[in-house]
């Protein structure tokens, strides 16, 4: 029997990851410095472990509400109220869910009807066009630019509008290219989607981690904006808890509610443990998340001033932790440039192309690993860039 013809036609074309399928390469080989997978390198504070072990010891191993625990909901509700100027009721619009992804993958679910256009702007996370095509949506790309800050522009978006859009999606500070936005873009971009009448789906998941003074500013915070928007946020970045996979939603209560229909019979509940373990984080984690930013900071000037000072220009993020560099002056394409650079000097990046079509022409280096590798993958990264140029 062939069993591809049972495959859901909308799933047939999705392709893999390009991150994991370019790491299935890298996991065949030895001693590689990686600057790819975007993940901390810290160990999540001990003071959050310490409450996930109480939680066990003291016999928290039931279902919590299909919202989330009650105290984790208030405790959100006033992070996000005190750091995004955001007021959510806690009983009736906030839901607590495995990480950001399935938060999104719930929102879109629930706001997408079969051939809705959802926009959002690229090079952008690897699951973003996939997941609007697995709840039947249309994938929409709006290109932004590196002279620009990798920054997107309601005039940008309205040329991508058209009566079949529902919904846009943002991420800022962006993965991969560390981008931000500034305060009159986002009001601009703001009237955009009233005038239309649009949803926003806002990923904010890396708003922890800006530089150089950088002001984090939620659309949803913007007027008009709080009834029109799902805020998607988590644990996974600013406070290096990627695997208690815990991430929550904030929206109107009738989304929440729509939200909560589909998680309720997909997911039920998150993992009480990550609930607690996220109680902890919010109530107590402020001194680690800012002892890791500033580590953050240091490690992005270096490689940005190493980057550049090899010939490859690439602009200073501001938010995130990746630096997202031109290679276009080597000759080569992201994907040549990534698997050769790691045959030959075993440095991991990411190409570009695997961030959408817009990627072109750049990769991915992450800095969320030591100071100490950086400098030594940068070095390799240099010596190939001079022998590819040199041939």
């Amino acid at each position: 029997m062939d069993s591809t013809r049972h495959i859901a036609r909308h799933v047939r074309p999705i392709p893999k990851s390009g991150i994991r399928d370019f790491f299935e390469v890298v996991q065949t080989m030895s001693d590689v410095i990686s600057l790819g997978i975007g993940e901390p390198d810290f160990d999540t504070p001990w003071h959050i472990r310490e409450a996930a072990i109480y939680s066990l010891e003291k016999g928290h191993t039931h279902y919590t509400s299909n919202l989330g625990a009650p105290a984790l909901r208030a405790a959100i509700a006033g992070y996000v109220e005190k750091h995004f100027h955001i007021a959510y009721c806690p009983k009736s619009e906030i839901i607590v869910t495995i990480g950001v992804s399935q938060a999104l993958d719930a929102a879109l679910r629930a706001i997408l009807n079969p051939g809705d256009e959802v926009l959002y702007h690229e090079p952008c996370y690897v699951s973003y066009s996939p997941s609007i095509v697995l709840c039947h949506g249309v994938p929409v790309a709006v290109a932004t630019r590196a002279e620009d800050g990798f920054r997107v522009t309601a005039e940008a978006i309205a040329a991508k509008i058209t009566p079949r859009t529902r919904a846009l999606m943002l991420n800022f500070p962006t993965n991969p290219t560390g981008g931000t936005q500034t305060r009159e873009e986002l009001e601009k971009i703001a009237a955009l989607c009233i005038k239309h009448d649009l949803v926003v789906l806002s990923d904010e998941i890396y708003s922890e981690l800006t530089y150089d003074g950088a002001e984090h500013i939620s659309i949803a915070s913007l007027p008009g904006m709080q009834e029109r928007t799902v805020f998607l946020h988590g644990f996974s970045k600013a406070f290096a808890m990627t695997g208690f996979r815990i991430g929550y939603a904030c929206a109107p209560a009738p989304l929440t509610d729509a939200m909560m229909k589909i998680h309720q019979y997909g997911i039920l509940c998150a993992s009480i443990t990550a609930q607690d373990a996220a109680l902890e984080a919010l109530e107590n984690g402020a001194p680690a998340v800012a002892g890791m930013r500033a580590k953050y900071e240091a490690r992005r000037n270096y490689i940005v001033d190493s980057l550049n000072g090899m010939g490859l220009d690439c602009i200073n993020p501001l938010g995130a932790f990746y630096a997202f560099p031109s290679i276009t002056s080597t000759g080569l394409s992201s994907q040549e440039f990534s698997l050769r650079l790691l045959k030959e000097k075993k440095v991991a990046v990411v190409p570009g192309s695997a961030f959408g079509p817009s990627g072109e022409g750049f990769v991915r280096c992450s800095y969320a690993t030591s100071l100490r590798e950086i400098k030594i993958a940068m070095k390799r990264m240099a010596e190939f860039c001079k022998e590819v140029r040199g041939k």
